[in-house]
């Protein structure tokens, strides 16, 4: 909204109104307004929160300082999602097509993670006066009952999917379809002009001039693969045996792709949410990423240079993405160890959404196992430990499955809590000092999680060049 305002000031003569014409002046305004508001709200928001006893029951896993967390508030994920969708009303162009999937994805999947959040804290309610009633009548029987349903709590894992399904079908039929959502390639890079006179036609042009740089705008399924030298990848290919047909069919198998990307992504970021300040962290990280390849393949001198297909109007997303840095970094400001606000799935289903998304709409979805490789880690150790387990438990029998696991536990980061754990465990005999230590380390773990993304963020950067 800020932005037509001040285009229109602009064009009736308001000096200095111009600045927000240029995508790097409201991308560093909507970090900072992205940060202050999730700083600003989270103090508020929490003492709600705390008010409304929406808090966290945490599972018993048998791992030390669990129970202090037991109650702390959840659904933060809400300042996030307040954090990025002001500044990208307020500074985004309304009208274009990739700000508006993002706009939808971030509220659609805001609603989905946070009808979970809630009816898990409506289930939770529900069980603490059941068990109340159990314990007056002394039935132990019937308290162990609950506790073991608890995991069933909030929306099923089918209706979770299904929410994460539509959303991937939407996405990927407006990506291929909208008219506004089109690639341009390299038309030839014999002829192709150098980025110096590419330059030379944007000054000289309000339209930026794609003459012998790349071909017309079109719809097409192709991305960008990397460590490769011809750095595209056509899905297409998959249909290649239907023979003249290939091209008519491949929206398809395109659509498919997109919808299992969005469930993978958003899942994975779901189980990464499990320490104090990782979802947040790592999120961020993959964000800077994810707005520097946008602006890469929104900018045709940038996309010139790297080789790379041109993606006209994706240079918004820039804008849209740092109000995402700038609310996991202020949401950052209340997550990190101790945490005084979990984000809950209504953050963390979110996030990995907007990942996902902002992956497919610049190409660039085929680096997602790099660049969100703590994702990746976390959701792939989940699947090693269920079908070690099960294989073993087959082969070998149930006491053998459980003393022979793949990992300590699962999701990824529970594996390096639970050997911090037994390593003070065997050191210290008192229950507090060890908890201190812990808690000490799961600062630890998460930090240097953070430090695994950035280099992962790098390598994603890096493979730009290294063909």
């Amino acid at each position: 909204m800020l932005y037509y305002l001040f285009t229109w000031l602009h064009e009736n003569g308001l000096p200095g109104s111009g600045m927000f014409q240029y995508i790097s002046f409201r991308s560093a305004l909507a970090f900072v307004i992205a940060l202050i508001i999730s700083i600003w709200i989270g103090k508020y928001f929490i003492n709600f929160l705390k008010k409304k006893q929406l808090g966290e029951s945490t599972r018993d896993l048998g791992l030390a300082g669990e129970k202090e967390k037991d109650g702390t508030p959840t659904m933060g994920g809400l300042i996030i999602i307040a954090a990025i969708l002001i500044p990208a009303l307020l500074l985004c162009k309304l009208h274009n097509i990739y700000i508006l999937l993002m706009i939808f994805t971030t509220v659609w999947l805001g609603i989905l993670g946070f009808c979970d959040d809630y009816l898990k804290y409506k289930a939770r309610k529900e069980r603490e006066k059941e068990i109340a009633r159990l314990k007056a009548i002394n039935d132990l029987a019937g308290i162990e009952k609950l506790k073991v349903k608890s995991d069933k709590d909030g929306i099923s894992p089918r209706a979770k999917l299904a929410g994460q399904i539509i959303l991937g079908l939407l996405v990927g039929a407006v990506v291929y379809f909208h008219p506004d959502a089109k690639i341009c390639e390299k038309a030839d890079t014999k002829n192709a002009i150098t980025p110096i006179e590419s330059a030379i036609q944007i000054s000289n042009s309000d339209v930026v001039n794609t003459h012998n740089v790349f071909d017309a705008p079109h719809h097409s399924t192709k991305t960008t693969i990397p460590f490769v030298k011809n750095n595209e990848f056509d899905y297409a290919w998959f249909t290649r045996w239907l023979g003249d047909e290939t091209g008519k069919w491949s929206f398809i198998v395109y659509i498919l792709i997109v919808v299992f990307i969005i469930a993978a992504v958003s899942n994975g970021s779901n189980l990464t949410d499990g320490l104090d300040g990782l979802a947040t962290g790592t999120t961020s990280v993959i964000a800077v990423g994810i707005a520097l390849l946008a602006y890469v393949s929104g900018n045709v001198i940038f996309a010139n240079y790297l080789n790379i297909m041109y993606l006209p109007n994706i240079g918004e997303l820039v804008i849209f993405i740092s109000a995402v840095i700038g609310g996991c970094i202020g949401f950052y400001w209340w997550n990190c160890y101790p945490a005084q606000v979990f984000m809950g799935d209504t953050g963390s289903l979110t996030l990995g959404g907007i990942v996902a998304v902002s992956c497919v709409i610049i190409r660039k979805e085929l680096l997602i196992p790099i660049l969100c490789g703590i994702y990746l880690a976390e959701a792939v150790s989940v699947l090693i430990q269920r079908y070690v387990f099960k294989f073993r438990k087959k082969r070998h029998g149930l006491e053998y499955a459980r003393a022979h696991r793949a990992f300590l536990m699962t999701p990824l980061h529970h594996h390096f809590q639970k050997k911090y754990q037994i390593k003070f465990q065997n050191k210290y005999s008192d229950e507090s000092i060890q908890n201190l230590f812990v808690g000490r380390y799961e600062s630890k773990i998460v930090q240097r999680f953070i430090v695994i993304g950035l280099l992962l963020a790098v390598l994603t950067l890096v493979t730009l060049k290294v063909r």
